[in-house]
């Protein structure tokens, strides 16, 4: 895909894995050339238990990142403080290297207790979610002491009262709460398949759908400042058939689109900090961990090319000096 007969850079972006279940021995037993492992914050909410052993081991060899589902930062009605506690007791145990969550609403109140939505939903990008988002984001921030990243969201339905695009929304929001970004490629790549499903009328679809996903993804990626990413998702998931909504469930391997977009992505963005995710019909130890291998590869061709083109310039200079 791309050309590697370059000198290897030193500035290289940290690639890690999604640790799932199935994969603890294999972490433990089968060293992996990662810097870092993710896992889902909820899992190990609770005080004790067998994971949080296997967790500490793992610790010991690869850097930590924590990766919420249940603050809904979009969410009119806050997170139960309780959530939020447990959270910050995770952070203090493991340190992790990178904490995020998503930019959702999920919580809500049903016969006067709180209750989450046990999924990711999408908010309208206006004034309101702004000011209930960025609340959200400094109470977390504030008790966590630390900045988060928040994730965009891959979405099904388009909600009415937008005044913002996402990406307009989602750098207010960093501008206004001091939080950053998680930028994730594949649902940029599923919300660009599935706009003429969710934007159009069934008489539109047949006539107007076809769309430059890459094209649609890279305009996405070209209207956030580059200072405001602190991290990269890739993934990859079912493929569909046409007029048929693709579902984000990181089932399968990355796909062409989403590598396409990550070299884009690393050139704008600098050796941002990157993560495979495979949640379903999940592969060997082996097959993930070489996922990460091809962001590395990627990783290596664009800053090498930026070193030599950096490199080039200062031997210029200087035969232009020394004339």
């Amino acid at each position: 895909m791309f050309s590697l007969n370059k000198k290897t850079p030193t500035n290289l972006p940290l690639i890690g894995v999604g640790l799932r279940h199935n994969h603890f021995e294999d972490a433990l037993n089968t060293p992996a050339n990662i810097d870092f492992i993710e896992v889902h914050a909820e899992n190990f909410f609770a005080n004790g238990g067998a994971s949080h052993a296997v967790l500490t081991d793992i610790s010991q060899h690869y850097k930590i990142s924590l990766h919420a589902t249940s603050l809904g930062l979009g969410s009119a009605l806050p997170a139960p403080q309780n959530q939020l506690d447990q959270l910050t007791n995770l952070v203090e145990r493991y340190q992790p290297i990178l904490l995020s969550d998503h930019a959702c609403f999920s919580w809500a109140e049903s016969e006067n207790a709180s209750v989450h939505a046990g999924d990711l939903l999408p908010v309208p990008f206006n004034d309101e979610s702004l000011s209930i988002m960025v609340r959200n984001v400094e109470r977390a921030q504030m008790q966590l002491g630390r900045k988060i990243l928040v994730e965009n969201l891959s979405a099904y339905i388009e909600l009415p009262g937008s005044t913002y695009s996402e990406a307009e929304f989602l750098v207010k929001l960093c501008h206004q709460s001091g939080c950053k970004l998680l930028v994730d490629l594949n649902n940029l790549i599923v919300n660009a398949i599935n706009q003429p499903l969710t934007t159009l009328t069934s008489e539109q679809i047949d006539s107007e759908s076809t769309i430059d996903v890459l094209a649609h993804a890279k305009h996405w990626l070209d209207k956030i400042p580059a200072e405001l990413v602190g991290e990269i998702h890739l993934a990859g998931c079912t493929p569909v058939g046409s007029e048929q909504l693709m579902i984000d469930d990181h089932g399968q391997p990355v796909s062409d689109d989403v590598w396409h977009l990550y070299h884009y992505a690393l050139q704008k963005f600098g050796p941002i900090a990157t993560l495979i995710e495979w949640d379903e019909n999940l592969p060997t130890w082996q097959v993930l961990i070489a996922e990460a291998d091809k962001a590395k590869s990627i990783a290596i061709n664009v800053f090498s090319a930026e070193y030599e083109k950096s490199d080039s310039k200062k031997t210029l200079e200087v035969v232009h000096n020394d004339s």
